[in-house]
């Protein structure tokens, strides 16, 4: 019998990104203390996907369906239902509407933030209640990362890229995330390295990959045109004099590995 810790839970992570005063802008979230996983952390928006998120009837039921791999639906959805849960940003229209909803739209639909968080609603719920299709479409694959099989809680997460909607709002739900903001990738990345601020490894290697970016347009581009690899970390104890994390070459974060002590910084 596998040993539970070692199962793989299926995560979602949304890296919404604008183009701001000074180039590219990220949403983050900073994680609660109280949390077990990443606690005091600075992340994107994410988490372990939801039963509703693999709901049949909802899958059919999207926003221009063939644009987005069927494979990921669940995965989509649940993208879009963590966004929307960790800092109100919802990538939805009116159903049969080709543009995104608008602030204004969003901000009355914030009372299903909580209940689909606690498990109690679903997004077909909030689709059929409020007239909704949800737009995969707007989604493109960033990176898919599996934690390596030594650790005691592990993820199998897909990273996608979306624009933020024009003129939404991003918001901290104030439980699972206690502040937010929109930053630029390096300088996400310069914080860190003052140690000002606490960057988990995988979250550091999606910035350091959407750093070279300059804005939304380059990054799509970007993101569209490479190969999705993926990644699971492999711990290798023999090559150097400290432990070292490897990652493939092929992945395209510029680096293949990294000492262990800089790994949970």
């Amino acid at each position: 019998m596998s040993d539970p810790k070692s199962v793989l839970r299926p995560s979602s992570t949304v890296l919404m990104v604008r183009d701001g005063a000074a180039g590219l802008e990220v949403f983050m979230v900073k994680r609660n203390h109280a949390i077990d996983f990443a606690s005091g952390a600075l992340v994107f928006p994410g988490g372990k996907l939801a039963d509703g998120d693999s709901d049949p009837v909802l899958m059919g039921r999207h926003a221009r369906p063939g644009a987005f791999d069927p494979a990921l639906t669940s995965f989509g959805f649940g993208a879009i239902r963590e966004a929307f849960e960790e800092s109100g940003l919802l990538l939805a229209r009116a159903k049969g509407d080709g543009a995104l909803l608008s602030a204004a739209r969003v901000e009355t639909l914030g009372h299903w933030r909580e209940p689909l968080n606690r498990g109690e609603k679903t997004l077909r719920d909030m689709a059929e209640t409020e007239g909704l299709d949800y737009a995969l479409d707007t989604l493109v694959p960033f990176a898919h990362w599996i934690t390596p099989d030594v650790m005691p809680k592990r993820f199998d997460t897909w990273f996608f890229l979306a624009p933020a909607p024009a003129d939404q709002i991003g918001v901290h739900d104030g439980s699972e995330s206690v502040e937010s903001e929109w930053v630029g990738a390096q300088a996400a990345l310069d914080d860190w390295e003052a140690k000002t601020r606490t960057i988990v490894f995988a979250t550091r290697m999606q910035l350091v990959k959407l750093a070279r970016s300059n804005t939304v347009a380059e990054a799509l581009a970007a993101t569209k045109r490479d190969t999705v690899v993926d990644v699971m970390p492999v711990l290798d104890k023999t090559s150097f004099a400290e432990p070292h994390l490897r990652i493939p070459a092929e992945a395209g974060y510029g680096i293949t590995e990294v000492p262990l002590s800089r790994v949970g910084m």
